[in-house]
């Protein structure tokens, strides 16, 4: 999963423009950033204004998916046009049940949340038969090719994909800890577990490790993907075309024994059973915790809860995991569907098209402070120097695994209960690795892929 989902709602919670929900970090219709000043598509030269539409298009998505300023760009949207945007959004822990069971009664939404991926929108969404077609949309000439990617089959298109996917999850650490303590950057993960015992000793928790979102702990072993594949030359290719597993590979097995080693060390503290990753900031603020695995906008999130802390007093490095030193990098996100049933095709495509325009894009990187950049071209980021230091630290990109692998995101959150399963001792690393093979062999005979009827 992602790159996604930090709050978890306790009731469903629909979010209309006029009203704003303020649950979480649920998108509030008062955000205090004024709605910005888009131009018109009307020639100047014309007398009359098109005529507004009386519309409501119904736009559900998971929890934390929509940003305050897509809001504020929504009101400007209906001031234009007349078209509504009725947001519904639900729990994380709920939301792809809910989608599928609308999808699969037919009573889809005009406009619905999901994961970009090539096996995620085959087998998840079924988009060829729940999805419009958008190939011919003009965004799509900007919009970045490897997300493009993530979001077609069979050569057409069929979502839009506005996110920071250059910014990835990467461990945050407080760099006062680091250095009261003597610890430098880790290079590999014999050096994080050293760093983390000194710390541990100390009587700081290491790491801030939310599992209770049932997602987040599945990063630590898909991000560093790249480094997978570094250490099994065509690893990802051969497990597209079914010549190699899971199980068999090492570097996936050492990462497992390694996540397995961090905890039964008491690396993630006493309760990372019940954390959950709205409390993060909280968390590394009171300095009682020295990392987490984060995004890069978390420390000024830091310093508005603690003012003794500034942003550049956190860094970040790669998740070292199997001695990873690749800066993973996820083409994919959160993305925005027209359903094909949608009785309002073509308002629902006028929202996309304006969410994409140039101003209304950068709009977004200046005015949400989780964003640096967005995968279009043509916008100017706002990368911090501590961004900059990572980015210029680790030279070497690679995808992470979930996004260049088939069949791995639509079972992240069994992923993640697997993963709890060997931190609680029921399964080993191997055991995991089956489980992940089996359900790809799973999805790959549901969605007939020719590799697995070999």
């Amino acid at each position: 999963m992602k790159k996604p989902l930090w709050t978890l709602a306790v009731s469903i919670c629909t979010v209309a423009l006029v009203g704003g929900c303020s649950s979480g970090s649920a998108p509030s219709a008062t955000s205090s950033a004024a709605a910005p000043a888009v131009k018109s598509d009307t020639p100047a030269t014309e007398s009359k204004t098109p005529a507004k539409k009386d519309v409501t298009l119904t736009y559900i998505a998971s929890q934390g998916w929509i940003k305050d300023t897509e809001m504020q760009l929504a009101k400007k949207f209906e001031s234009e046009t007349g078209i509504r945007i009725d947001y519904q959004i639900i729990p994380a822990d709920q939301y792809f049940n809910v989608l599928k069971t609308k999808l699969n009664a037919k009573e889809g939404p005009d406009l619905f949340g999901g994961q970009s991926g090539k096996s995620e929108i085959s087998l998840n969404y079924n988009v060829e038969k729940n999805a419009v077609d958008l190939s011919d949309q003009e965004w799509t000439k900007r919009e970045d090719k490897l997300s493009l990617e993530q979001l077609s089959l069979n050569g057409k298109v069929y979502a839009l994909t506005i996110w920071d996917t250059g910014n990835s999850f990467v461990v945050v650490y407080n760099k006062k800890i680091y250095e009261k303590l003597g610890i430098n950057v880790p290079k590999t993960y014999e050096e994080l577990k050293q760093a983390s015992m000194k710390i541990k000793q100390a009587g700081i928790t290491p790491i801030y490790e939310p599992i209770a979102d049932g997602w987040h702990h599945v990063l630590w072993f898909a991000e560093p993907g790249p480094r997978y594949d570094e250490a099994t030359p065509n690893l990802y290719n051969d497990l597209n075309a079914n010549k190699k597993k899971f199980v068999d590979d090492p570097s996936m097995k050492t990462s497992l024994t390694q996540m397995k080693e961090m905890y039964d060390l008491g690396f993630f503290g006493d309760n990372t059973f019940s954390d959950t990753g709205a409390d993060t900031a909280n968390k590394l603020a009171s300095g009682k915790y020295a990392m987490s695995l984060s995004t890069q906008s978390t420390p000024s999130d830091v310093t508005k809860i603690n003012p003794e802390l500034k942003a550049e007093d956190f860094g970040f490095f790669p998740i070292p995991l199997a001695d990873n030193q690749f800066y993973y990098i996820n083409p994919g996100g959160p993305s925005k569907f027209v359903y094909s049933g949608s009785k309002h095709i073509e308002e629902a495509k006028q929202y996309l098209a304006f969410l994409a325009k140039p101003e209304n894009l950068q709009y977004m990187v200046d005015n949400d402070k989780t964003v640096s950049n967005l995968n279009f071209s043509g916008l100017k980021d706002k990368y911090t120097d501590e961004q900059k230091k990572l980015f210029a630290a680790y030279p070497k990109r690679g995808t992470d695994l979930q996004d260049y692998v088939n069949y791995v995101n639509p079972q992240w959150m069994d992923m993640g209960k697997d993963l709890v399963a060997m931190f609680s001792k029921s399964m080993e690393p191997i055991d995991v690795l089956k489980s992940i093979d089996k359900r790809r062999a799973d999805m790959a005979g549901v969605a007939k892929d020719p590799a697995w009827a070999k």
